[in-house]
């Protein structure tokens, strides 16, 4: 992790996902919302973050501050990763294969903003089992920071 004075300006921000979420009271419903956000630098420095409050904006802020919290930089060969990497996170398993100049990004859902953030330009990705944003997240950016150079 990376916790030294990092200049927020180099980087981009992503929203991947913005969920209602409702509480149940004597007096009705309570909405709120929560926000999943990845950050990077397009350099191989990556974050993502979570945040909840009762307007949308808020919870974005609130995930952007978390995404500083946890920086991971990882290894990029060129516009490709180094070597095919699998990763399981609670039901999901990712697998990322690298590709020749010029592919692109072939990833879905939730993994194409945090490669892209990263820097990887070219890539195979495939998501398997559950597709929930936030172990996709997660899976993704723990097998990016495996990543022998």
């Amino acid at each position: 992790m990376l916790t030294e004075n990092i200049d927020r300006e180099k980087f981009e921000e992503k929203i991947v996902n913005i969920g209602r979420v409702t509480k149940v009271v004597k007096g009705g419903r309570r909405f709120r919302f929560t926000a999943l956000v990845v950050i990077g630098d397009k350099n191989g420095t990556i974050g993502y973050g979570t945040g909840k409050a009762k307007e949308v904006p808020d919870a974005i802020k609130k995930a952007v501050d978390d995404a500083f919290k946890s920086l991971v930089k990882i290894n990029v060969k060129g516009t490709t990763i180094a070597h095919d990497i699998e990763q399981k996170t609670g039901a999901s398993r990712i697998i990322l294969r690298p590709a020749s100049e010029g592919t692109g990004t072939i990833a879905g859902g939730a993994m194409r903003p945090v490669l892209e953030l990263a820097g990887i330009q070219d890539v195979i990705a495939k998501s398997l089992g559950s597709n929930n944003p936030n172990n996709l997240v997660r899976a993704t950016i723990k097998a990016l920071s495996r990543i022998k150079a």
